[in-house]
């Protein structure tokens, strides 16, 4: 006679309480500041003409698409990494991009944006999911796109593209004009000059210090939500109502 597999309930509510500490865990400080900037970046996008924002919008799918496909395939070479191991690789990738101000940072965000959704779908994969499964990738992009599954999180799309552009961008150069003299007067002119490389260094590390934690922890989120729902039999948009339920008595 065949063994019979017992399998345990699943305690939907301890599991949605831990997928919540995860959120608020996501959510701190330092991606809070640079979600507050990536906004006013995506502002600034919002007054160029609709026939460059739509080409830009059409040229960012097009690069997301081919990150997926570039991470997909690195799949069959290297082993998913640790969380801290991606953490460390993109922070490194972006103090080399930020250094060289926008030409290299351009060179550099792919190839960041890469990893990402790489460490993306080793989260998925963590969870029971196929990374290679469309539906899977479409949830990887959704992820990198929308930020979180909360209706709250709909104004961070793509806000780190946009907070990696402007920090490298003329928003940075403002930045460095305003401090550079300064620098320069306590420096001298030559320490004030080499220290324009080293604040798009900082900028370039910090966003991707913050943002790759950020977007694994919450990865685990959607994931988690998703093998919840297999698991428990809830509707997804049901366990995320519950999820945001959670979140908002938090706040009040």
């Amino acid at each position: 006679m065949a063994d019979i597999e017992i399998v345990e309930p699943v305690d939907v509510e301890a599991e949605l309480d831990r997928l919540a500490e995860t959120y608020r865990a996501a959510n701190g400080i330092g991606v809070r500041i640079l979600n507050l900037l990536g906004g006013k970046a995506e502002s600034l996008l919002d007054r160029l003409p609709s026939v460059v924002r739509n080409n830009l919008g059409d040229a960012t799918q097009r690069a997301l698409t081919l990150a997926m496909q570039a991470a997909q395939t690195s799949r069959t070479a290297v082993p998913d990494q640790k969380a801290w191991v991606n953490t460390a690789m993109t922070t490194a990738m972006g103090a080399a991009g930020g250094f060289g101000g926008l030409p290299t940072a351009l060179v550099e965000l792919p190839a960041t944006t890469t990893v990402l959704l790489r460490a993306i779908q080793g989260v998925a994969a963590e969870h029971g999911f196929d990374p290679s499964a469309e539906n899977v990738q479409f949830d990887c992009i959704r992820v990198f796109a929308a930020a979180g599954p909360l209706a709250s999180d709909d104004g961070s799309d793509l806000g780190f593209v946009s907070l990696r552009l402007s920090l490298t961008g003329g928003a940075m150069h403002k930045l460095i004009a305003t401090v550079a003299p300064k620098l320069a007067t306590v420096l001298g002119q030559k320490l004030a000059a080499q220290t324009v490389p080293v604040l798009g260094a900082v900028a370039g590390a910090t966003t991707n210090y913050f943002y790759s934690d950020y977007y694994q922890q919450i990865a685990h989120v959607h994931f988690g939500l998703r093998r919840l729902a297999i698991d428990s039999g809830i509707t997804e948009d049901e366990l995320v109502r519950m999820l945001d339920k959670r979140m908002q008595d938090r706040l009040s």
